[in-house]
């Protein structure tokens, strides 16, 4: 099943690339389509933040109440979330589901000579002169294979620069949408260790792939943020 997620993955990428003649531009595409088949999740993650953001008072009223007593705060605040039908880690979900796409698209982009991913393997017999423009984005960046922690060892910093950047970009994406969203401190704790954590691994994946997870992130939060407004808009109506 892993291999035929695999290979889905690489064959969206060979028809996009037809297309717009770009790898990258075809992970950006990717990554829109990809997007839009979550939509029906998103919103209804979406809302369910929004609920949880308008009974905050009443969450706040309750650590109030019972300020002194963690055990008992924690069953109420339990017992509060199930009565009102919310899920306060609803949010989390949507970054989860991409986690097999992000694996995925990491071994088709990845590999090493001994052992290519899909990518590397179908460009091999190419010219190295082809195989360079097929690895490139525009002027951005160029090599979608390469991973941050490579440019920099055999480049140095200048070199690593826009790499660098798109793994800042990387950790910002992950921390920043739960951080605009509603939810208990311990969530946003756990959030934002993720976020950390996770610097390390864009530092060793395929550029492509952070390409992948950035653009995907910028298109949740404009889709969160217009939901939120919408949302607030008819409570106020």
């Amino acid at each position: 099943m892993w291999q035929t997620i695999k290979e889905v993955i690489f064959e969206a990428l060979q028809y996009l690339h037809a297309v717009t003649g770009d790898y990258g531009a075809a992970i950006i595409l990717l990554t829109v389509s990809i997007r839009l088949l979550m939509v029906p999740l998103t919103v209804k993650q979406t809302r369910s933040m929004y609920e949880l953001q308008r009974i905050q008072p009443k969450i706040k009223q309750l650590q109030k109440k019972y300020k002194n007593d963690k055990e008992k705060l924690q069953e109420e605040t339990l017992k509060f979330y199930q009565e009102n039908k919310i899920n306060p880690f609803g949010g989390c979900l949507p970054l989860l589901l991409q986690m097999p796409v992000f694996i995925a698209l990491y071994q088709v982009l990845g590999g090493t000579a001994e052992r290519p991913g899909l990518f590397l393997e179908y460009i091999a017999g190419l010219p190295e002169v082809q195989q360079e423009a097929m690895r490139r984005f525009w002027i951005i960046l160029p090599d979608l294979t390469a991973t941050p922690s490579s440019v920099w060892s055999a480049n140095g910093i200048l070199a690593a620069f826009p790499y660098i950047a798109l793994v800042a970009l990387f950790g910002l994406s992950i921390w920043l949408p739960q951080m605009l969203m509603p939810g208990e401190k311990q969530q946003k704790q756990i959030i934002g260790i993720m976020a950390v954590m996770m610097l390390y691994i864009g530092w060793i994946s395929p550029s492509g792939v952070l390409l992948y997870w950035v653009t995907s992130s910028i298109l949740g939060i404009g889709q969160q943020q217009i939901q939120m407004k919408f949302l607030t808009r008819r409570e106020e109506e």
